[in-house]
């Protein structure tokens, strides 16, 4: 940071330390730093002092409405589902103000528990008186929405977890904001996330540690984890998150919710803030989550209008193919229980192979798949790719903010020297391979012409997936969501377990999550004899990770070829309704 840096840092007090820093002096340094300090904190309690009247305002409203109407019962509303919900609505048996205050209501008493809600959209009591004077009600009409942090909404800030963005107030809402409220739908609360979101626990230096609300010993996953939480803790009936590495699927895994990652640009990200602005070698999408996959397909297809096609040209005009999600001709599905890179937890391996029996059972073909050549994909083309920069982008976040304890091992090992970092990974490399590996993708590319070159080789490797996927005539794919739940503070430890679903952001192919079955006894006692395909400190971490998870939900994940959401979300609907019957049969 040179002299002309420091003193745009420094705030309107801080001008004798701009005076001293023309100097070059020591002292000047040390008043910087001060000043820096005192800035950040400074806005760090503004930030935490908004949400604060954020809470108060959600606290006086649900109030106010309950003097009004004090005979409402808010346990029936919240007991529905979004479908059953949406037609009440639309049938008008149920007021848009009812079902507002109920989640509003709600979602207060779940951010108390957990800490999950960041801020609260005060709009939406204006835009509820809105949505009754429109001449068509849209397919989400009068549903409330919750959405991650950094999803651009009017008059608010999208912190991403980093000092760096407090202070910068949206000057308009963002696409999918946009499309939500044309559709009926009203977005009320925004929600907590890692900070600089390339972590998936839910904690930041700003609003804290969000906890998963089915066990506040474990993390919701991230880094849409504040919409995971309070998803599952029955505070909001439709959510957002982005996915850059399974931002949606792991809380979704984490909390036992449904999840869909789609192909990135299905649905647009215009107005959504990035510490990673300008990465293009790993595709970030944005999607919904919920308790049930109707929930997910109702909320596709409300977006997949005209409105999205016009607001960002960019968006292919696809609508939701209802041919392609009703067909019920048998699917060939290819499946996997392991992905090489991190051996799963038994209840991993579990969720996989039962589902796939109850699969079977119904009348589908289940196909053995092998990833091709993961190891590259996960090392040379995710981590090198996500990171072509040798993080530069996402250190220059950083600078003069706290860093967040959960953060702090991976901010650490970004921070190395790419000079030393290769001598590390030579030297480790007969040791830990795995390691040694991550810590040489972790240099970036380099230059212009290997990225240019890393973009080819991604393409490469998609069509060599598509032919393998192409020469088994697979329809969609079966594997394993990574779970259960970590403890807290292990995700910022083993980032590189997300090979189970940053595959499929190399890939861009969409790809969602279901809750199939819970941590058991027996998972717990196969767990003592766990040891990982590399017998590296990572592997050791895992074990550590996922110990004390009996009744957690485990997930498994279900993928299409690009553009096919409706064929992944049929296989999401199968699995589901499989897992269904099996439990009302017990």
């Amino acid at each position: 940071m040179n002299l002309e840096m420091l003193r745009e840092s420094l705030p309107v007090d801080g001008l004798r330390a701009s005076a001293a820093l023309a100097c070059g002096s020591v002292a000047a340094v040390v008043v910087w730093k001060w000043v820096l300090h005192r800035s950040v904190q400074r806005k760090m309690n503004e930030a935490r002092q908004w949400r604060d009247r954020s809470l108060k305002q959600m606290e006086r409203a649900v109030l106010k409405f309950k003097q009004k109407n004090p005979g409402l019962q808010t346990e029936s509303i919240l007991s529905l589902s979004l479908v059953k919900l949406a037609e009440k609505l639309q049938e008008e048996t149920l007021s848009p103000e009812s079902v507002l205050y109920a989640y509003i209501s709600q979602a207060l008493e779940v951010t108390q528990e957990v800490n999950c809600v960041t801020d609260f959209i005060h709009g939406c009591e204006e835009q509820l008186q809105d949505i009754k004077k429109q001449k068509e009600k849209g397919l989400l009409y009068g549903i409330p929405v919750s959405i991650k942090d950094h999803i651009g909404c009017k008059g608010h800030i999208s912190t991403c977890g980093l000092v760096h963005y407090l202070g910068k107030v949206e000057e308009d809402d963002s696409v999918i904001v946009k499309v939500l409220k044309k559709q009926g739908a009203i977005p009320f609360v925004k929600t907590n996330i890692p900070q600089s979101m390339i972590n998936y626990d839910c904690s930041n230096p700003i609003f804290g540690q969000t906890l998963n609300p089915l066990n506040h010993k474990k993390s919701p996953g991230g880094s849409s984890g504040g919409e995971g939480a309070l998803i599952a803790g029955g505070g909001s009936i439709l959510g957002f998150g982005t996915d850059v590495a399974g931002s949606i699927r792991l809380p979704s895994s984490f909390c036992g919710l449904c999840g869909l990652k789609p192909t990135g640009n299905r649905l647009s990200t215009l107005g959504l803030a990035s510490p990673i602005g300008g990465m293009k070698s790993v595709t970030a999408t944005i999607g919904p989550m919920a308790r049930d996959v109707d929930s997910l397909v109702l909320c596709m297809k409300a977006l997949l209008c005209d409105e999205l096609f016009h607001l960002d040209p960019s968006v292919p005009p696809i609508l939701f193919n209802e041919e392609l999600y009703n067909n019920s001709n048998p699917l060939r599905i290819g499946y996997y229980e392991d992905d090489g890179y991190f051996q799963p937890s038994p209840s991993m391996r579990r969720a996989v192979r039962e589902t796939k029996h109850l699969l079977h059972a119904a009348g589908h073909m289940l196909i053995p798949f092998v990833p091709p050549r993961l190891v590259y994909a996960v090392d040379e083309l995710f981590t090198r790719g996500l990171f072509s920069d040798g993080a530069a982008n996402l250190l220059d976040k950083f600078k003069g903010d706290s860093i967040d304890p959960n953060v702090k091992s991976q901010i650490r090992c970004y921070s190395i020297p790419i000079l030393l970092k290769k001598i590390l990974a030579f030297i480790l490399k007969p040791v830990y391979p795995r390691i040694a590996r991550d810590l040489n993708a972790l240099c970036g590319v380099g230059s212009v012409k290997n990225l240019w070159n890393h973009h080819v080789a991604v393409a490469t490797y998609r069509a060599e997936f598509i032919a393998e996927w192409r020469k088994l005539k697979l329809d969609v794919i079966l594997c394993p969501a990574l779970g259960p739940a970590f403890n807290e503070g292990y995700p910022g430890k083993l980032f590189a377990a997300t090979s189970y679903t940053n595959l499929y952001n190399v890939l861009n192919f969409p790809a969602g999550v279901v809750p199939v079955t819970t941590v058991t006894p027996a998972d717990d006692e196969e767990l003592k004899y766990y040891r990982g395909h590399y017998g590296d400190p990572w592997d050791k971490r895992f074990k550590k990770a996922v110990e004390g998870a009996v009744g957690l939900p485990v997930s498994v994940q279900c993928v299409a070829l690009s553009w096919q959401e409706e064929l992944c979300l049929r296989l999401m609907k199968e699995v589901e309704t499989v897992v269904h019957e099996k439990r009302t049969k017990i």
